[in-house]
C-alpha cells in the first residue's frame, strides 16, 4: 500500500527529533489501528534529502502532495527569524488539523465563545531546513511523515479548504483578460472549465472568489496611479534639475515604460558606474510591471542604487528602452560589465545599446536553478555534480573547463538535459576561465548577489506605484544620509595588520577597510607560494604542495608593470597572492600605485576626477601620498584625545598656511573643483570627541590654551617613529615627514606636524 510505504517512512531531522511535536510540544505515537490508509495517485512522495530553490518551492510541492492525499497543509514552526542573523534555516510544514485548539481570552477576560476546531493533533509534517552549499542557499527535506490520525477528504471536498481556493498568476490574466471582453463570471467560470477539462464546479477557486478578484482590480486604477507618478517625477525634476526621468506612451495613450534616477545616483555612477548589476528578475505584482533595478558597489563594497525603470512588456524593445534611458541618464557612459539574468531578450538588447560592455550571467540565478533542472533527475548524485559543476566554473584555464565539463556530462550522462546543454552554448556568459580579464568589482561572488537579491526585496511589498516610489525615495535618502556616516565608521575603526609588513601598512594607509581586507587575504597566503624566476621578467609561481598547477608573473621593474595569469586583479582590482609573492621575492616593499586603484582607494567620489586633471605625473603622485597620509594622520588621532588635540591644532595651522600661498591662475583648459576649506577634514574626527565641536564652531581659545600647555610641560610635535608609508620607500626608522625619498617642498613647515 502506498500509504503504508510513506507511513514506514520517519524523519530525521538536523537536531536528531524523531517526530514533529504538536503545538503543546508534546510527542505521542499514535496507535496503528487509527491510521487509516487510502490508495493515492501520488507520483512524486517527498523523501529526506530532496532539494527545493525557496520555502515557497517547498510548500508548493508539499501542497501538490497533499491535494492528492486529501489534507491541505499548513506553515508551522520556524527557526530563526527574517531579517535577523542568518534569517529563517528550519521551516515545518504540517497537517492542517495538526495540533490542538487553544482557548484564547477577551479583552474583559472573559474566555470566548470555543468555535468547532478542525484540529485534532495528527503528527503528519514535512521539515526543511536551509543548507548552503558553495554559497548558494538551498532547502533540504530533512523529516518527513505522513501517519494521519483522522479520515481523509475525497477530492470533491477538497475544494472547500481554503489553502486550495486560489487564482493562480495565469488564472488572474485570463480572468482580466474576459473581463475587458465583456464576459460574465458565469461565463468565465464555464469557458475555463472547459478550457482545463474539468467537471463543473472543479476549479480550484469559486465564483465569489473570481468577484473578489475583479473587485481588486476595479480598485486599481493603473491610469491614474501612471499620471501621478508621472507628475510626482516631474516635481521632484523641478525641485532638483539633477534629477532626470523619461517615461513612453503606447498607442493607447498609456503610460507604457518609465525610469528615473536621483542626482545623488548619477554621481554615484561616475565614480563606480565601471562594473552594475541590471536586476530584471521581480514584478510589481499590484500593477503586473517588472521592475529593472541598476545596482553597483562603492569603494567600501556598499551597494549604490544608480537607477531604476518600470516596464510593461518583458521583451528585446522594452529592454531597449531601458538601457537607452539609462545610458542617456548616464551622459552616455556604458559600464564596463553589466551582469544579468539569464534572460534571452535582455541579452540581445545589451548586445545592441552596449556593444562594447562585457555582458555576464549572475551565476547565483543560475544555481539557485539547479535543485529544479538536476535534483530529481540525478538523485542521490546530485551532490557530486554540484560539487564539480562548481570546481569548473572556478577553474582558471578554458583547457582544463573544457575537459572537465565533457567529464562531467559523459559521468553523470547529461548528454541529453536541456538545461546542461543550454548552459554550456553560453558559457562565455557565465564560467569564469572567460570572464576572469573583465572587471566586475566582486559582484559574482554569492553574498553580494544576496544582499542585492535583500536590497531589492525592499522595494517589492509596495502595493501601488505611489508607495513604491516612496520607498524607492526612502533607500536613496537613507543611503545619502546613512552612508557617509557608515564610511566615517569605516574609516575611523582601526584595521588590524597580521603581517607587520611594509606593504600591508602601505596598502592599509590607502585602500578602504573593505578592500584591503580582500587584499589582506592574499597578503596572507603569499608566503606560501613558491616563485621561480624563468627570465629576467618571467617568473612561475605554484603552491608549495602543487607541483602541476602554477601561474605565470611577468614583472618589468624599471615600468612597475605586474601581471599574473590568474587575472585577479582584471577581474576585481586587487592584485593577486601570486604578484604579491614575486614582489616580495625581488624585494619590493610597496605596491605599485597602478595597483591599488582610485575605485578601492579611501577617497571620496569627489576625489577621484582631481586625480585625472593633474598635469604631470610627479604631481599626481605627491598628491596621492598627501592622500595616503591624511588617512593616516585620522586613523591615528582618534586613539587619544591628545593625538587628536595635536592633530586638530597642527591642520589648521597647514591649511592657514596653505591658503596664505597664491595658487595657479584657471585657464578655460583647467578642470576647476572647490579647494578643500577648513572644515573639511573637520568631520572625520567630528564625533570622536567634544573638542572637535568646539574647534568647528571656531573657539580658537581652546587652541592658544592648549598651546600654552603643550609649551609649558615640555612637550613637544608627536615624533614617534614608525614604518614610512611613503610609496617608493616602505623602509624602518623614520616616518612619512622626514622620508629622503619626498622633494623638500613637501618636507617644508607646512607638513611637519606629520
Amino acid at each position: 500500500m502506498m500509504s503504508r510505504l510513506m507511513s514506514s517512512v520517519k524523519e530525521t531531522s538536523d537536531s536528531g527529533i524523531d517526530s514533529c511535536p504538536d503545538d503543546n510540544g508534546t510527542v505521542e505515537e499514535m496507535p496503528e489501528n487509527i491510521i487509516l490508509l487510502q490508495q493515492t495517485s501520488v507520483n512524486l512522495v517527498p523523501f529526506i534529502g530532496q532539494r527545493f530553490v525557496s520555502q515557497d518551492a517547498a510548500y508548493e510541492f508539499y501542497c501538490s502532495f497533499a491535494k492528492q492525499c486529501g489534507f491541505s497543509i499548513r506553515r508551522h514552526r520556524t527557526r530563526g527569524k527574517d531579517g535577523v542573523g542568518r534569517g529563517i534555516t528550519r521551516r515545518d510544514f504540517t497537517c492542517h488539523r495538526g495540533g490542538y485548539p487553544q482557548a484564547k481570552a477577551s479583552d474583559d477576560g472573559k474566555l470566548q465563545r470555543n468555535r468547532k476546531s478542525s484540529r485534532c493533533g495528527c503528527l503528519a509534517y514535512l521539515r526543511i531546513v536551509k543548507k548552503a552549499d558553495f554559497d548558494v542557499p538551498e532547502w533540504r527535506i530533512t523529516g518527513f511523515s505522513n501517519v494521519h490520525n483522522h479520515e481523509l477528504l475525497k477530492s470533491n471536498d477538497l475544494q472547500l479548504l481554503p489553502a486550495y481556493c486560489n487564482i493562480s498568476a495565469d488564472d488572474k490574466s485570463r480572468i482580466c483578460m474576459y473581463a475587458k471582453a465583456g464576459m460574465s463570471v458565469r461565463q468565465m467560470l464555464r469557458l475555463m472549465e472547459l478550457e482545463k477539462g474539468v467537471k463543473i464546479g472543479s476549479l480550484p477557486f469559486t465564483e465569489l472568489d473570481v468577484r473578489n478578484l475583479l473587485q481588486s482590480f476595479r480598485d486599481v486604477n493603473q491610469d491614474n496611479d501612471a499620471i501621478d507618478l508621472l507628475k510626482m517625477c516631474k516635481c521632484k525634476k523641478d525641485k532638483d534639475p539633477n534629477f532626470k526621468y523619461n517615461f513612453q506612451i503606447d498607442a493607447n495613450n498609456r503610460v507604457e515604460h518609465i525610469s528615473w534616477s536621483y542626482a545623488s545616483s548619477i554621481k554615484s555612477y561616475e565614480a563606480f558606474g565601471d562594473a552594475v548589476v541590471f536586476d530584471t528578475t521581480h514584478r510589481l505584482e499590484a500593477y503586473d510591471m517588472i521592475l529593472g533595478v541598476w545596482i553597483g558597489v562603492d569603494n567600501h563594497g556598499l551597494n549604490c542604487f544608480f537607477g531604476c525603470v518600470l516596464l510593461q512588456d518583458e521583451n528585446t524593445q522594452s529592454f531597449s528602452w531601458a538601457l537607452k534611458t539609462f545610458l542617456e541618464f548616464m551622459d552616455g557612459k556604458a559600464p564596463e560589465t553589466i551582469s544579468t539574468d539569464q534572460n534571452m531578450w535582455l541579452k540581445e538588447a545589451i548586445a545592441a545599446e552596449m556593444p562594447r560592455t562585457k555582458h555576464a550571467f549572475c551565476i547565483w540565478h543560475i544555481m539557485t536553478k539547479f535543485p529544479d533542472w538536476l535534483s530529481v533527475p540525478l538523485g542521490l548524485q546530485y551532490d557530486k555534480c554540484k560539487a564539480e559543476f562548481h570546481r569548473l566554473y572556478n577553474v582558471h584555464s578554458v583547457e582544463e573547463f573544457e575537459v572537465g565539463w565533457r567529464e562531467m556530462v559523459d559521468t553523470y550522462g547529461l548528454h541529453g538535459n536541456k538545461h546542461i546543454i543550454s548552459l554550456y552554448a553560453l558559457r562565455m556568459f557565465w564560467a569564469l576561465p572567460y570572464l576572469r580579464c573583465y572587471f566586475f568589482a566582486g559582484m559574482t561572488v554569492a553574498f553580494q548577489s544576496e544582499s542585492i537579491s535583500a536590497y531589492i526585496q525592499r522595494l517589492l511589498t509596495a502595493h501601488s506605484v505611489h508607495n513604491f516610489v516612496e520607498q524607492v525615495d526612502a533607500i536613496v535618502e537613507f543611503k545619502e544620509t546613512t552612508g557617509p556616516k557608515q564610511k566615517l565608521q569605516s574609516k575611523v575603526h582601526r584595521v588590524s595588520l597580521r603581517l607587520g609588513s611594509p606593504i600591508e601598512s602601505h596598502a592599509a594607509a590607502v585602500l578602504t577597510p573593505y578592500a584591503f581586507s580582500k587584499l589582506q587575504e592574499e597578503l596572507v597566503l603569499a608566503p606560501q607560494y613558491a616563485s621561480l624566476m624563468f627570465d629576467e621578467t618571467y617568473f612561475i609561481v605554484r603552491h608549495h604542495t602543487d607541483m602541476d598547477g602554477a601561474c605565470k608573473v611577468l614583472w618589468i621593474p624599471q615600468d612597475e608593470y605586474i601581471n599574473c595569469s590568474c587575472h585577479l586583479f582584471e577581474f576585481s582590482g586587487i592584485l593577486c597572492r601570486h604578484a604579491i609573492r614575486v614582489l616580495s621575492s625581488n624585494n619590493y616593499f610597496h605596491i605599485p600605485d597602478r595597483y591599488l586603484p582610485v575605485r578601492w582607494r579611501d577617497v571620496a567620489t569627489s576625489s577621484a576626477k582631481p586625480f585625472q586633471a593633474f598635469n604631470s605625473e610627479e604631481h599626481g603622485r605627491k598628491a596621492q601620498l598627501l592622500q595616503s597620509m591624511v588617512s593616516t594622520l585620522v586613523s591615528e588621532s582618534v586613539e587619544t584625545k591628545a593625538r587628536l588635540d595635536i592633530a586638530c591644532n597642527h591642520v589648521s595651522d597647514v591649511l592657514s598656511h596653505i591658503k596664505g600661498i597664491p595658487g595657479p591662475e584657471h585657464t578655460t583648459n583647467d578642470i576647476e573643483y572647490d579647494s578643500p576649506s577648513d572644515s573639511l577634514i573637520l568631520p572625520e574626527v567630528e564625533d570622536s570627541d567634544e573638542f572637535v565641536h568646539s574647534f568647528a564652531a571656531g573657539n580658537s581659545n581652546d587652541f592658544g590654551k592648549m598651546k600654552e600647555r603643550r609649551t609649558r610641560e615640555g612637550i613637544t610635535i608627536y615624533r614617534k617613529r614608525r614604518r614610512c608609508s611613503v610609496p617608493c620607500c616602505g623602509q624602518f626608522g623614520h616616518d612619512a615627514a622626514d622620508c629622503p625619498m619626498i622633494g623638500d617642498e613637501l618636507n617644508g613647515d607646512g607638513l611637519g606636524f606629520l
